[in-house]
């Protein structure tokens, strides 16, 4: 998370100083504006793209997630269902007392 900082204040300087750069560089009003719009255009379409492959990235991930949790909530059931088959077979093949002499 930190790291994102870092990048969002990197990104949010270096597009400020483009744009100042711009900004007192010696052409024009109209061709600064336009360079400026078709700029602002390229990030606008840079952070769709970015926010998309995140989405697709964390939806991969969730869906791993969702496996794995599956995957291992079906070795529980059959390691218990394992457990209570072996506890009735024991009880049923142990001779009346010897379950009990113990306890």
């Amino acid at each position: 998370m930190e790291d994102d900082n870092k990048f969002s204040y990197f990104f949010l300087g270096l597009g400020l100083g483009v744009a100042v750069g711009l900004l007192f560089a010696p052409k024009a009003g109209a061709e600064t504006r336009d360079l400026l719009l078709t700029k602002a255009d390229e990030g606008k379409e840079f952070l769709k793209r970015r926010s998309t492959e995140l989405r697709d990235t964390a939806v991969d991930a969730m869906e791993k997630g969702k496996t794995a949790v599956t995957r291992q909530k079906d070795h529980l059931s059959a390691a218990m269902e394992a457990g209570k088959q072996a506890y009735r077979e024991a009880v049923s093949t142990a001779p009346s007392g010897d379950m009990t002499e113990g306890i």
